[in-house]
């Protein structure tokens, strides 16, 4: 999921094209400048890769799949609606990831399997040679068993956990691979349609760095995620490493073994040297000890204190820099400690376990697959910021393979709450929409 989403570039924006709008089952006034999207500059004229892109948009395949996307919205909401209610905790996806692999072989895609880590893979070959495009939603949530997952409607709203992340996305994914074998698209290569376990927290990211470390590795030329909700690009991926750490020593009564070295104390020694760490904010560099514990009562030194640390940067470079300081930092602060008790001869011991490593990377703003993305929205009508985010496409970026994550329309709230929405509004379909416009720009269309 996006953990967070950081807009800091701003994606062109051009009214569709007239004829195009019809074409798409739009009134004429879709054209017009939506006024909920913010104020853009309007170009005169289109740039080659615009102008390809509008006019895929009027090839009459990809009119008749656009406009049964339109039509069909129902379908779309329905999957992703029931895919929602059934649980997908860390882990233990297998239930949703069988279902959405019975929903993909209905739909006619080819040589549906589950890889040994549990991701749901299938593939829609083009009518001609070309690249490969790997089109995913992640199958996990973050709640643990025993969530109530029921999803609630009221309008074009629906509540549930999950309900737009990446409940959205898989439906999304679906919908975009239903249009395409329907209305017999003729594009080039091969589009691989893919439900991936564990992007979420514990997950580490697993499912999209066994797609990139099986047998799949050297084949896949283009990657999208499809993840969130609204209309942004990710093309920057925030790295993270994450930590828990253990102070430990033999322990003792307050009063009776007073003058040994205390695990906790060093731990909060740690955190005040964590806390004064300097922070970049271009690369941007974050730290954060986010869970403390230890100790059994209030008259013992404890045997232990744990905390668990996280450290993010959208650089590589910067990220093993506030990395590497903090390793010193911990150190210190076990030499401190002990240097305060010189007469004690209790051990006191540091253990670094990792819980987490997200690679960072990014996706150049001129690349074809950002470009593309950009120009496809152009042709919708909507507003595309480009973010920074963790999400599936960290790994194919830090690879240096071309990738992005797309959100899925509609507008989403709560996400990771238990009271998390998804709210389609009367243009959710458009999602979809963009998302088809994006992967058959990449692939080609004769």
């Amino acid at each position: 999921m996006r953990s967070f989403r950081l807009a800091t570039r701003a994606g062109s924006l051009l009214p569709a094209l007239r004829a195009s709008a019809l074409l798409l089952g739009l009134p004429a006034a879709a054209v017009a400048q939506n006024s909920a999207q913010p104020a853009q500059a309007k170009k005169t004229t289109a740039t080659p890769l615009e102008a390809s892109i509008d006019k895929l948009a009027t090839h009459p395949t990809v009119v008749a799949a656009l406009g049964k996307i339109q039509s069909d919205n129902a379908w779309t909401l329905e999957q992703q609606v029931s895919l929602c209610q059934i649980p997908a905790p860390p882990f233990k996806e297998a239930a949703r990831a069988a279902a959405y692999r019975d929903r993909m072989k209905a739909l006619g895609i080819q040589n549906v399997r589950l890889d040994s880590e549990g991701n749901v893979i299938g593939e829609i070959k083009g009518t001609r040679p070309g690249p490969t495009l790997l089109l995913a939603g992640h199958l996990d949530t973050v709640f643990p068993e025993g969530t109530d997952v029921t999803v609630k409607r009221e309008g074009t709203k629906f509540t549930g956990p999950g309900i737009g992340d990446d409940c959205r996305g898989l439906a999304v994914v679906l919908s975009v691979a239903r249009q395409i074998i329907t209305q017999k698209v003729p594009f080039g290569g091969r589009l691989l349609v893919v439900g991936n376990v564990g992007e979420e927290g514990p997950g580490n990211l697993r499912g999209t760095r066994a797609l990139f470390s099986g047998p799949l590795k050297d084949s896949i030329d283009l990657f999208i995620s499809v993840d969130g909700t609204g209309f942004g690009i990710t093309n920057g991926g925030v790295g993270s490493n994450r930590y828990r750490v253990h102070y430990k020593g033999p322990g003792g009564h307050s009063y009776g073994a007073f003058g040994m070295p205390n695990p906790i104390h060093a731990m909060g020694r740690a955190i005040a040297k964590i806390a004064d760490l300097e922070a970049t904010t271009k690369p941007k560099v974050t730290f954060n000890v986010g869970i403390i514990s230890g100790g059994t009562s209030v008259n013992s030194i404890p045997f232990e204190g744990i905390m668990e640390i996280d450290l993010r940067s959208e650089s590589a470079t910067a990220l093993a820099e506030i990395d590497a300081r903090l390793q010193k930092a911990l150190r210190q602060a076990i030499t401190e400690e002990k240097a305060r008790w010189p007469q004690s001869k209790a051990a006191l011991d540091l253990v670094i376990d990792t819980i987490g490593i997200r690679p960072a990377g990014s996706t150049p703003d001129t690349s074809l697959i950002v470009r593309t993305s950009l120009a496809a929205a152009r042709t919708m009508n909507v507003y595309t910021p480009l973010t920074t985010s963790s999400t599936d496409a960290n790994v194919p970026m830090n690879l240096g393979r071309p990738a992005v994550t797309l959100d899925g329309g509609g507008v989403g709230r709560g996400a990771h709450s238990l009271d998390e929405s998804y709210d389609d509004r009367t243009d959710g379909y458009k999602g979809p929409q963009w998302v088809m416009l994006v992967v058959l720009g990449l692939l080609g269309v004769k």
